[in-house]
């Protein structure tokens, strides 16, 4: 987001983006061995950024895409790039959203998450909701252990009953 912001500060020169990425690893995250992820987001959003900025444009009719503060718009970029264009399997949709919103909450202004969250709900629902009904492995475990502990449960009051007869 950092590197993002910069660029889109400084100019938008995206013959400079790669070098604005690697300076701020160097500096803020000088133990980072893989750089990938960060590359990936970066240049994908910046290679989608046409198609990006008019659905911020539509969704957003209201803010001309210069009028929304820079933040703003670095988050909103970053977000819509995962969530039409992220890998599902490492960021889904829903979480793609809640990190943008966090991230308004956290370098936007007062009203940034609400912003955010809206524009990206609108895609999100726009784009079918994909993988609303999914559920983490963690939950998804769980609501299995809970199965089982009832059906051990129904199965001794089964038992209890016939043993009582």
């Amino acid at each position: 987001m950092q590197s993002l912001f910069e660029w889109d500060f400084q100019g938008k020169h995206d013959d400079k983006s790669r070098e604005i990425l690697k300076r701020n690893i160097g500096e803020f995250a000088p133990g980072l061995d893989e750089s990938i992820f960060a590359e990936h987001l970066v240049e994908g959003t910046l290679c989608e950024r046409d198609t990006i900025d008019k659905l911020i444009e539509k969704c957003a009719p209201e803010w001309p895409i210069e009028q929304i503060t820079v933040m703003d718009r670095t988050i909103l970029r970053l977000g819509i790039y995962e969530l039409m264009f992220g890998n599902y399997d490492e960021v889904p949709p829903k979480v793609a959203i809640n990190e943008s919103i966090e991230l308004a909450k956290t370098f936007g202004s007062d009203a940034s998450a609400r912003f955010v969250n809206g524009v990206l709900g609108t895609i999100y629902r726009e784009m079918g909701e994909p993988m609303k009904d999914d559920i983490s492995q963690n939950h998804k475990k769980n609501l299995e252990e809970e199965v089982k502990a009832e059906a051990v449960k129904t199965e001794k009051q089964l038992l209890k009953k016939k043993t009582s007869k």
